[in-house]
């Protein structure tokens, strides 16, 4: 079979809709149904509680259906015995049936090496297996509700968290534990499994290569067309883990290869992706949105050079402190560094960059109305336009036009 060719455009609307921006969103208030289908098209939801705007995974789904009960989603995912979460990206939600799928990373699991019981052998397992004891007898807990321990003193720049934190989530890591519920400050609420999942899950087990192979079917599903890097990354696979597994696919026909115009590697067009005439996207994206948390495949897809900068000092940023990009139609026309200021009710876009060759009055008319059905949506009432970045002098009129119905 000769190796189909696409072009740039092409695959960019085949990866988009593919992520889930080839529909419309809702019309009224998205319900259930529609978080759903955002959840199980992206396969996951990678977890980040950064609050300067909005936790990462709250927003992957607004820019996919527009304002929504965020209640709804909690709801969706810790009271429905459909979703759970695990280590899979990074720490994210995923369905259910990922349990098994997992096993492999459960087995793999390293704690980081600053955590403290690592350094307290003899008291430390006596102290993880209390916790084992405790939640087996009690039920749920979070870490406030464990025996507190005091731990090795902490060096300079270690990432404080308490012994029993470090405890559950070592157990979490492994398997041992599974996450209940989230409380209002985000906290984890650990319980054993068993008492979290169907029985069914935890007693099917897959192969390594079975589970790899899997994973690597849905990650090719959400991605549309990819490289074989871009697989590998969904889920966290090694290359060389990834590319026996990839080649199976290959051979069964639900990935062809393909070229893709300005790619250096072969792109893995997967069989039901479908090559969309136009996309009408006008979103935000998270940070951590899978459309650009492998920064290779955004520069490759986008030409879209992209690196977070909140672990940079300040003196240093580029383009700001918590920066999003702006999608529009089919391309990423500009970043935004936003933040909620909650006490005064007021959206802050600190620093608004064009992309080069945009339509700067056009890009500026949708992010306008972008930013404003966010701000509603964070219970903001006002934008506040700063001064850094070639948009904002424009975002300033459009975002002022639209306030007073010019």
């Amino acid at each position: 079979m000769p190796r189909l060719s696409l072009g740039a455009a092409e695959a960019r609307r085949i990866a988009l809709a593919a992520q889930g921006f080839g529909r419309r969103r809702p019309l009224g208030a998205p319900d259930a149904r529609h978080l759903r289908r955002v959840i199980d098209t992206l396969g996951l939801l990678q977890l980040d509680f950064v609050n300067v705007l909005v936790p990462a995974q709250q927003l992957v789904v607004y820019s996919r259906t527009g304002p929504y009960a965020r209640e709804r989603l909690h709801d969706l995912v810790y009271r429905r015995g459909i979703y759970t979460e695990q280590w899979a990206h990074e720490a994210s939600i995923v369905p259910m049936d990922a349990w098994p799928l997992l096993e492999h990373r459960r087995r793999a699991y390293r704690p980081w090496p600053n955590n403290p019981i690592l350094k307290m052998p003899g008291r430390g397992r006596d102290y993880l297996e209390s916790v084992i004891s405790l939640v087996r007898d009690r039920g749920p807990v979070c870490s406030a509700d464990l025996p507190p321990v005091e731990g090795p003193r902490r060096r300079p720049g270690d990432w404080h968290r308490s012994v029993p934190r470090w405890a559950l989530e070592f157990h979490f890591g492994r398997g041992a534990l599974a996450v209940r519920e989230r409380l209002p400050n985000f906290q984890r609420v650990y319980d054993l499994p068993e008492r979290v999942l169907p029985a069914g899950l935890l007693d099917h087990s897959v192969t390594d290569a079975e589970a790899r192979r899997e994973l690597l079917r849905r990650a090719a599903r959400s991605s549309g067309v990819a490289t074989a890097r871009d697989l590998a990354d969904y889920y966290r696979m090694s290359p060389k883990e990834a590319r026996p597994r990839i080649d199976e696919l290959l051979d069964t026909g639900e990935l062809r290869e393909v070229r893709v115009e300005g790619w250096h590697e072969p792109g893995l067009l997967h069989r039901d992706a479908r090559v969309p005439r136009r996309i009408d996207a006008c979103a935000l994206l998270s940070p951590f949105d899978p459309v650009v948390w492998f920064r290779p495949r955004a520069e490759r897809l986008f030409d879209f050079h992209y690196r977070i900068e909140i672990y940079v000092p300040a003196a240093r940023r580029r383009w700001g402190y918590y920066v999003l990009p702006f999608l529009l139609g089919d391309r990423i026309v500009a970043r935004v560094d936003l933040k909620a200021d909650r006490d005064a009710g007021r959206l802050l876009v600190q620093a608004a960059h064009a992309e080069p060759g945009i339509d700067g009055p056009a890009v500026c008319d949708a992010l306008a109305t972008e930013l404003g059905t966010l701000a509603a949506w964070l219970g903001l009432e006002r934008i506040v336009i700063g001064r850094k970045g070639d948009l904002c002098q424009a975002l300033r009129r459009a975002v002022s036009a639209r306030r007073t119905g010019r």
